[in-house]
């Protein structure tokens, strides 16, 4: 127990690291793409947040996989440099006995894959569309900052309001417009605004009211001034979208309770997952099995594409499975394969070791003594 807590330690240690490095760079590759709508006020500040915190479950049930086999791959290797599986080896742990502790490790990152995948992803997709609704219905004058300059997407208007009286109500307002075609420019300012949305429809508007319009084309003398009462105009429509109803925000009992083709897929899907996450562990030990003259990360390429060959069969099976090009149980049979793999590394180890050995070695560099 003793050797299964600290080999466990070490694997949960690399694979903990691994993941938050890889989460970090996706979650932030997609909070920028959602901050540059935010900049220009078509989103709000709390949807980019609440979007991609909702996002991090679904990226979670890929990457903890992917995690978990470098784990291995980093931990086991560094003790194969440092001469501690040597020691282990000498003290009568076979390799067979290293992959069992690291499958123990591995059941609990795949019972946590599979929660996500069947409840923790659905629950986070319909939280989603949730919010999608709600910035949806929104108009951009909701997204409005007091005391900002901001552009309206879908036209040449840019408003300026001191701030928000009640959720409706707007206080001072300024709003220029120009036209393309005749140059010219209006400018409105009025003392207060309000929000009109109309019943049974997307249109909204917004009805300015104790105000001036001003007219003109710059360069000349002749403008007009009016002064009105009340005054509106349409709001642009959001160009955020409801999404559609996907089974990825159907739990496994949902799916379950379904008879069609695509959620029949979606369960296989679901299930193979925990199985991905222990036959990668199962050929991460073999691997991980490093030659001091080879370099501690000589086949960390070699195993990332077979992880990316692995995967990426998988998701295309699934993808031809919810089409009904092939059938139900092609998942497996690509499981089955590399569960093959996985016990030839193990039982015919020398082999492998023999054809891993044959790898470049990777260049050393040393410091010239002055």
């Amino acid at each position: 127990m003793i050797i299964f807590r600290y080999l466990s330690r070490q694997i949960l240690m690399s694979t903990l690291a691994v993941t938050a490095v890889l989460t970090l760079v996706i979650v932030s590759g997609r909070l920028i793409k959602f901050l540059t709508y935010a900049a220009a006020g078509e989103l709000s500040p709390e949807f980019v947040l609440q979007s991609v915190a909702y996002r991090v479950p679904g990226m979670l049930m890929l990457i903890l996989p992917l995690g978990l086999f470098l784990g291995v791959l980093l931990a086991y290797g560094r003790m194969y440099l440092e001469s501690e599986m040597v020691v282990l080896q000498a003290g009568g742990v076979s390799p067979k006995r290293l992959t069992g502790y690291a499958l123990g490790a591995a059941f609990g990152v795949a019972v946590l894959v599979a929660f996500l995948g069947m409840y923790g992803s659905p629950y986070a997709w319909k939280q989603m569309d949730i919010l999608y609704q709600k910035q949806s219905e929104a108009s951009e004058l909701d997204m409005l900052s007091a005391g900002r300059f901001q552009n309206f997407s879908g036209s040449h208007r840019t408003i300026y309001t001191s701030g928000a009286e009640s959720s409706d109500a707007l206080g001072l307002i300024f709003v220029s417009e120009s036209d393309e075609k005749t140059g010219q420019i209006s400018v409105v300012m009025a003392d207060s605004g309000r929000k009109v949305d109309e019943q049974n429809s997307d249109l909204r508007y917004i009805v300015l009211e104790d105000g001036v319009r001003y007219e003109g084309v710059p360069g000349q003398a002749n403008y007009q001034a009016i002064s009105f009462d009340e005054y509106g105009f349409q709001l642009p429509p959001s160009n955020l979208r409801r999404r559609s109803a996907d089974v990825n925000a159907l739990t496994i009992t949902e799916l379950l309770a379904v008879d069609s083709v695509k959620h029949k897929a979606e369960i296989q899907w679901l299930l193979s997952l925990p199985f991905l996450v222990l036959i990668i562990t199962m050929i991460a030990v073999p691997m991980a099995k490093t030659n001091p003259r080879q370099g501690r990360y000589a086949k960390l390429v070699p195993s990332i594409l077979l992880y990316m060959l692995y995967l990426t069969l998988l998701t295309s099976a699934k993808g031809k499975m919810e089409d009904g090009d092939l059938p139900l149980f092609t998942l497996w049979l690509i499981h089955a394969a590399f569960l093959s793999l996985a016990l030839s590394m193990l039982f015919a180890g020398h082999f492998w070791e023999s054809l891993m050995n044959r790898l470049p070695s990777m260049p050393s560099f040393k410091r010239s003594k002055s």
